[in-house]
């Protein structure tokens, strides 16, 4: 079992400074390059290496009861 804040607190420093950092990133990377989507990368990178994340390390729960006592 988890609670709520277990979940809630990685959630909201990831969001924190994902969110927080973005306009900043977003902008030097395309100041850098030069192309004014060259910084959407940066996001879309950022979604695929949760993905990734997420599949190896979070554990399915098809077929389990998630209502019963451990």
């Amino acid at each position: 079992r988890i609670r709520y804040t277990g979940m809630s607190l990685p959630y909201h420093i990831g969001n924190g400074w994902f969110g927080g950092l973005l306009p900043a990133t977003v902008f030097a990377l395309s100041a850098y390059k030069g192309d004014i989507y060259y910084g959407l990368w940066y996001p879309v990178i950022i979604a695929a290496m949760s993905l990734i994340i997420g599949m190896i390390f979070v554990r399915d729960t098809l077929g389990t009861d998630l209502h019963a006592k451990d």
